[in-house]
């Protein structure tokens, strides 16, 4: 009897740390087959002619975006601290490209978007972030003069983005008030401060074609 106490504890302990390595695996937000996990909310901008049913599909294992009619894509659940990975890349041919990655989503409203802050996919400005009805803070000579809520991306020596057509990498880590955004390898941004600390994930469908896949998610401790 003098060894079951012992022996009950490491069985303990061995089933909380195989329960926090399950916590820290990368989770796939998105399964390659469909939208199971996700909703389509469209929100009249853009061509309103366009057939929102085609808008979002799924192809070769990766998420098609046409960008018509605009709207975003959003998850059903929330999450906070967490590193969020994905690529994407335009259509070879795409006219004005522009999407984003939408964090910490609330139920209300900015305009046409949910309340919350954008990490930017705009050709040519990946890596930039926007308030959209959450403040936040950054970098002061990153802070644009024009627009108090647009933090633009750092400059760096190698190209940010490659060309339209090509597989871009990006990596976004929420981690309480603050989130860094690392682009194809380099990190381009961070601010801090954020109001909101979870939420809900969206992608936007934005004026062009994008194409989105590899989207994973793994909790911070």
């Amino acid at each position: 009897m003098k060894y079951a106490l012992p022996t009950a504890a490491l069985a303990l302990a061995l089933a909380l740390a195989v329960r926090a390595e399950d916590k820290a695996r990368p989770t796939a937000l998105f399964n390659g087959k469909d939208l199971e996990g996700w909703k389509w909310v469209p929100n009249g901008k853009g061509d309103t002619k366009a057939d929102p049913k085609k808008t979002w599909s799924v192809k070769d294992k990766g998420l098609v975006c046409l960008g018509e009619p605009w709207g975003y894509l959003i998850t059903e659940k929330e999450y906070g601290d967490y590193k969020l990975v994905l690529e994407w890349k335009w259509d070879k041919d795409a006219k004005k490209p522009n999407s984003g990655v939408l964090l910490h989503c609330g139920d209300e409203k900015k305009g046409n978007w949910p309340a919350c802050f954008e990490a930017q996919l705009l050709s040519g400005a990946a890596g930039d972030l926007w308030a959209m009805g959450c403040k936040l803070e950054g970098d002061e000579k990153q802070k644009n003069p024009k627009n108090a809520a647009h933090i633009q991306r750092l400059m760096t020596e190698e190209k940010v983005e490659k060309p339209l057509g090509e597989w871009n990498k990006y990596e976004i880590v929420c981690k309480g008030d603050t989130v860094t955004l690392t682009v194809n390898g380099q990190k381009v941004n961070e601010a801090k401060k954020i109001a909101r600390t979870r939420g809900k994930i969206a992608l936007q469908s934005e004026n062009a074609e994008i194409h989105f896949r590899d989207i994973t998610l793994t909790p911070l401790k």
